[in-house]
């Protein structure tokens, strides 16, 4: 995507708007001269012509003005990847003891550790770097699938293309649904009514018009001719000329403001509250080990080992790995979900999308098939009538506004020519549609020379409207016993599961322009009946997803009855609906009351669609909206994940944070399955982390007051530290148990502060024997046999670490019930096997490690590791059983 999501816009301008004034927003003068020049002046100025610019001139004029672009979510240049990977605690850490350790050292063979730690930085800065740069490619490759066009007129063709191609002086079309490419100057329009609550923050639709502006406006939204970057077509139609594109747009003076104000997701959140807590710890714990170490040992250089042992427990203790392992899981979530064709536009999102408990939906397309058929076209009194047919086709053929699926089911009917005359009319005026009135007109010269609206929209909106109906060629006047009738035949037909509209017309008078006011002393002709079936997948799809624990609502537009018969055939219960108007009446705490029982809403608004999710949030749910109209838009913004359809419209497409490519309830399951083996890999490390962490404070901090010596050398702590998290790399792979996806699981820091309680100390607790056996069974009681002790402890600490993964990455039983994947097995087989061979290895003598272990540590530390991971199991399974985690 080039241009900036819309759903980040409101809140952020109006911020930024409240520090800066207008006039220190640079507004292009170009756009404001636009406004006070005709038509006609303006072409000749912007060098263009209502034929639009030739393709070679828009081609010199992109390479003269750059893309129309602006605060996109860049791809990371492979030199800022480097970067991060570079300036990381880790890093950072080992850099400055490698540095310190190679300047202070007395002898070259002191210097063996710097180089040791620089090797380590040799092998975790490119791990990270080649990680996140697949990473960061994938995710650029997804979003590059999801395109917003414009309809632009080049060489004298209107033809869709990519809103980054866009140039001053292209000459655009506009219709309801779209969103303004760029800063526009209107030529010509109808009934035009823009939503521009991304600059203003005002929800109500503002009218514009094609005059010329010749008044001094305090703010440049206020003038009437001119359209802005960001904003959205709500009705009518309309040519313009574009002005400014990319930064020098009205919303690209405010670009750099806007791209660092992102809003945080409960993800986004939960990640940085976590990384806080283990900081908080590092803050707490290393200059209490400073402190002891250097207090309580005498020996040569003690206060400085202490201050690099302090140093060394503080990286141990950093969630180095997190920003890599949360990356590469989203990445690899993102790509598995666009195989099962869910395109995902922002990564983080992905946990909103797996914490989901509830569903709002339309009705239309999701539940049913969305291929909408004309099954009948009545007389008032439900007779074939071909006269019916063709009033119809004339409306939807000549109509430049959104063709919806009706008008696309009428234009394709298969029937005579004769049935369907074009031939000989021709279009004078058309009023679009819009959400308030429910209706579209055309005024057609038919070929005898008369003038004739013709009308077509929802039943009561042209009932409304018509002082007069037809049957059989005679006229009868809309008395209300005709009426109620007509409303019973009407329902009739809902109540079998068809879409009605009526059609109107009346004779006119030629004059220059026809608006909404002439909508009125209709005729009533007939109706057209269509038939959009549920589809099969539909029931099988709700069946799923109220396993995995969501909630599906429907939030529609459509009349009660239609939405019940569609309902009922699904399986969803229609025994309590809630309408638009019952809505309107209630208060935000009985609405919130209602929508927890409520599954079908029907006769909804925008408005009223935005204010059940809301409600809804009040009431701790995740929602998710799946919408592709104009009209859902704000329910789109306002769901905690927005979810769209890549055929919808641009506005749609922009507020949504997921895109399914086939509207259906099954691939959104499918997606959200994924989306939750995404945060649960996540939340492995998190624990694995968290209580790794916890546990060594205590055991460091124990160590550190009773032992006469150090019990790891710094150089040690940061060898086993950089093999634990060599373990972890390959969590993004595994394998997730069908018991962690099953249910919605929200970002909890009691769930996560539980497990570090409770776990965290159990690794505590076999440091502690392990302390013993080589204390007092292997005799390591002074600064003598030091190097012996710290071997034992540093195999012990790295084998239980990396074992105790595959019981903490399930609720099962491991290896047994639950087998890790193969690349997290290889992983944390092969660090086991060097933290064991380590102490044998040439490089020993260099890392302080003693040969010497006894023959008996082996069984007693297997014996160890069996404890460990029994107590453990105990543990975790009674937590669970407690539901804690």
């Amino acid at each position: 995507m080039s241009i900036l999501p819309t759903s980040v816009l409101p809140k952020v301008v109006l911020r930024y708007m409240e520090k800066k004034s207008f006039q220190k927003i640079q507004v292009s003068p170009d756009l404001l001269e636009a406004a006070k020049r005709s038509p006609e002046e303006l072409f000749q100025k912007v060098q263009s012509s209502p034929q639009g610019l030739t393709q070679e001139e828009a081609e010199r004029r992109l390479e003269q003005y750059g893309p129309n672009t602006l605060g996109q979510e860049k791809q990371h240049t492979w030199l800022k990847l480097l970067g991060k990977a570079v300036i990381n605690p880790l890093v950072i850490l080992l850099l400055v003891l490698a540095s310190v350790t190679y300047f202070t050292a007395d002898e070259p063979s002191d210097r063996v550790g710097a180089y040791v730690m620089l090797v380590i930085v040799a092998l975790a800065v490119p791990l990270r770097f080649t990680q996140e740069l697949r990473a960061d490619s994938a995710a650029a490759k997804l979003k590059a699938m999801i395109k917003v066009t414009a309809t632009v007129v080049r060489n004298g063709q209107a033809a869709e293309l990519p809103l980054g191609e866009l140039v001053p002086g292209d000459v655009i079309k506009l219709a309801a649904g779209d969103m303004i490419p760029a800063d526009v100057r209107l030529v010509s329009c109808k009934d035009l009514f823009l939503i521009q609550s991304v600059l203003t923050g005002e929800s109500m639709p503002t009218e514009k018009f094609s005059l010329l502006q010749n008044d001094n406006a305090t703010s440049p939204v206020d003038l009437a001719n001119l359209c802005f970057l960001g904003t959205t077509v709500e009705t009518g139609s309309a040519t313009a000329v574009v002005v400014a594109t990319g930064s020098q747009t009205y919303m690209g003076s405010m670009a750099s403001a806007i791209v660092t104000q992102q809003v945080q997701t409960s993800f986004d959140k939960g990640v940085s509250r976590f990384t806080w807590l283990m900081i908080w710890f590092m803050m707490v714990m290393v200059p209490m080990v400073f402190l002891i170490n250097g207090l309580t040992k005498h020996d040569e250089h003690h206060w400085r080992n202490a201050f690099f042992f302090a140093l060394s427990v503080a990286v141990g203790l950093t969630p180095e790995m997190l920003p890599m392992i949360v990356t590469v899981c989203l990445s690899k979530g993102a790509i598995a979900m666009s195989r099962k064709k869910v395109i995902v536009k922002r990564l983080h999102s992905i946990q909103n999308f797996g914490a989901m408990d509830v569903l709002c939906t339309d009705k239309t397309g999701t539940l049913t098939m969305d291929h909408v058929i004309l099954e009948k076209h009545f007389d008032v009194f439900r007779k074939e009538n071909d006269e019916v047919l063709a009033m119809a086709y004339l409306n939807s053929y000549f109509q430049t506004g959104l063709k919806n699926v009706l008008d696309r089911a009428i234009l394709a009917h298969e029937a005579d020519p004769a049935e369907v005359p074009i031939t000989g009319y021709e279009k004078a005026d058309e009023i679009p549609f819009d959400f308030q009135r429910k209706v579209m007109s055309v005024v057609v010269k038919t070929p005898d020379a008369r003038y004739r609206l013709i009308a077509k929209g929802a039943s009561e909106e042209i009932f409304k409207r018509c002082s007069q109906f037809e049957y059989a060629g005679k006229f009868y006047p809309m008395e209300k016993i005709f009426v109620d009738d007509m409303r019973e035949e009407h329902n009739a037909l809902c109540e079998d599961g068809f879409r009605v509209l009526a059609v109107a017309y009346k004779d006119m008078e030629q004059k220059a322009a026809y608006s909404k006011e002439d909508e009125k002393d209709l005729v009533l002709k007939g109706y057209m009946v269509f038939l959009d079936p549920p589809k099969e997948s539909t029931g099988p799809a709700l069946v799923a997803l109220q396993k995995h624990g969501i909630a599906v609502k429907v939030l529609t537009g459509d009349n009660e009855l239609v939405t019940c018969k569609i309902c009922h055939e699904v399986g969803l219960p229609t025994d309590v609906m809630l309408l638009g108007g019952q809505v309107e009446t209630m208060t935000d705490e009985q609405l919130g009351e209602a929508a927890e029982k409520t599954t079908v809403f029907a006769r909804l608004s925008p408005a009223h669609k935005q204010r059940v999710i809301k409600v809804l949030q009040s009431r701790q749910h995740v929602v998710g909206f799946l919408g592709d109209g104009i009209n859902d838009a704000p329910g789109l913004r306002a769901a905690d994940v927005g979810i769209s359809v890549d055929t919808a419209v641009d506005i749609a497409k922009e507020s949504a944070d997921v895109i399914l490519l086939e509207k259906s309830l099954m691939v959104l399951e499918e997606g959200v399955i994924e989306g939750r083996k995404v945060f649960a890999n996540i939340i492995k490390y998190v624990r694995m982390g968290a209580s790794s962490n916890f546990g060594n404070m205590f055991s460091v901090l124990g160590a550190s007051a009773w032992l006469p010596f150090l019990p790891m050398t710094s150089l040690q702590i940061l060898s086993n530290n950089l093999l634990y998290d060599f373990s972890q790399v390959a969590i993004p792979t595994d394998d997730v148990d069908p018991e962690q996806v099953s249910k919605p699981r929200p970002w909890t820091m009691g769930e996560i502060s539980r497990f570090i309680l409770f776990i965290g100390p159990i690794s505590s607790i076999f440091d502690y024997t392990t302390y013993f056996m080589m204390y007092y069974l292997f005799k390591c009681q002074n600064l003598a046999h030091a190097s012996l002790f710290q071997t034992g402890w540093f195999v012990e600490s790295l084998l239980t670490q990396t074992l105790i993964i595959h019981v903490i990455r399930t609720n099962k039983i491991p290896f047994i019930q639950s087998r890790a994947s193969w690349p997290l097995i290889f992983a944390s087989a092969a660090v086991m096997a060097i933290g064991i061979c380590l102490p044998f290895s040439p490089i020993a003598p260099y890392l302080g490690f003693s040969p010497l272990l006894p023959g008996l540590f082996w069984p007693l530390l297997f014996l160890t590791l069996l404890c460990y991971i029994v107590l453990t199991q105990l543990i975790k399974v009674w937590l669970i059983r407690k539901t804690w985690i």
